[in-house]
């Protein structure tokens, strides 16, 4: 019986005490031969008699794991260890400048998954400019039972209909930013890389999705357009078309449904691109370009608006619409409603997106003629912005 290369045997030897684990995620051959076992590994051979049990091949975690201790991360690895690695480092640069901004420190918390992976979040709560402020990046490894990978064929018709479970992937780095200020918009951004695996550890599916919106309370329309030139010129970048195809995804995805408006002035919106879109190494080039255009497109809007005098009236507006932002995110996000169902969640982590304070009033509606019924005149009718 031959064994594939990676696979491993668990050795009881009658000759000696105990039991012998052989495991190695290198090359690893092996034969059984009337209940001798010769085990090839680089140049050498051994031979252990006795009783033999097959172990489970390594899952996905196990050998990411691996290869990160004996390799590190290099443009030959899987792409769930570059995208892993590019938004770690992305997480580290985006808390960093927004610290020399704030004046005031994010608290980090490391955490782990049993299953494989595990994450980051940096939370900053009463800070000088920010109200409330996340940068949180997720590593999860887990497996999709075979009723999640038949709805998830819908868009990905190269996964296996097949089989009873596959293991998956998925990273991603997400933020959101809750001003003081109500001059100063909200902001939120994410980007993550999904993908399967077949048994022996290979990628059976991937796809990538993302975007980044903004949701003002006080609408400025040169910082919506300045916001907007910035994701273009991303997007142009790649394709084109990308912008004004995922602008519109945007103006779609985060509108709430029973407010009839909009979340904010949008951005863009993606999710499920695979290879029927580009090849996998054209869309991780396009999302690292999305991601490093974050700080271009809102830092100089924060700087702009951060100081400017507003009363208490302004104040309780920007309290109203941030509760209309909790309700799409409770009741409509597909994120939030992923990660809460996920087993194992951390729900403190998929809740940093809430602001820390929020209001509703019973019938509601802002003055005619006001700058509050301007915005909400935008948010009822998507603005081509650029």
């Amino acid at each position: 019986m031959a064994q594939a290369a990676g696979e491993g045997f668990y050795a009881k030897d009658t000759n000696r005490a105990g039991h012998c684990p052989l495991w190695s995620d290198d090359i690893f051959y092996g034969k059984l031969q009337a209940g001798t076992i010769a085990i090839q590994h680089g140049t050498n051979v051994y031979q252990l008699t006795g009783e033999v049990e097959q172990l489970d091949s390594p899952s996905i975690a196990e050998r990411d794991s691996l290869a990160k201790r004996e390799s590190g991360v290099t443009s030959n690895s899987p792409m769930r260890l570059r995208m892993e690695s590019f938004i770690k480092s992305q997480q580290e640069n985006i808390v960093q400048e927004l610290e020399k901004l704030d004046g005031k420190r994010f608290r980090t918390d490391k955490w782990n998954r049993p299953d494989g992976g595990g994450g980051t979040s940096c939370v900053l709560q009463d800070g000088n400019v920010f109200e409330k402020a996340g940068v949180n990046t997720s590593i999860v490894y887990g497996t999709l039972p075979r009723a999640a990978i038949a709805k998830m064929r819908v868009n990905h018709k190269a996964l296996d209909p097949d089989v009873e479970s596959l293991e998956f992937f998925a990273a991603g780095l997400s933020l959101v930013l809750h001003p003081h200020n109500p001059n100063t918009p909200t902001v939120h951004l994410n980007y993550r890389y999904f993908e399967t695996a077949n048994a022996d550890g290979t990628s059976n599916a991937w796809w990538y999705g993302g975007g980044t919106d903004l949701t003002p309370s006080y609408l400025y329309d040169e910082d919506v357009i300045h916001f907007h030139k910035a994701i273009k010129n991303a997007c142009d970048a790649h394709d084109r078309s990308y912008y004004p195809r995922f602008k519109k995804w945007c103006d779609d995805y985060f509108y709430v449904k029973h407010r009839g408006e909009s979340r904010g002035v949008g951005g863009i919106f993606f999710d499920d691109l695979d290879e029927t879109e580009k090849d996998q190494e054209q869309l991780f080039a396009f999302v690292q370009d999305c991601l490093e255009a974050f700080l271009p497109s809102y830092l100089p809007i924060v700087m702009r608006r951060k100081d400017l005098a507003f009363t208490a009236k302004e104040k309780l507006w920007q309290q109203l619409r941030r509760g209309r932002y909790v309700e799409f995110n409770l009741v409509h996000d597909r994120g939030t409603s992923f990660g809460l169902n996920t087993p194992g969640a951390r729900v403190e982590s998929i809740l940093m997106s809430l602001p820390l304070t929020a209001r509703w009033e019973y019938m509601q509606e802002p003055e005619r003629g006001s700058r509050e019924e301007r915005l909400v005149s935008v948010l009822k009718k998507p603005v081509e912005w650029v």
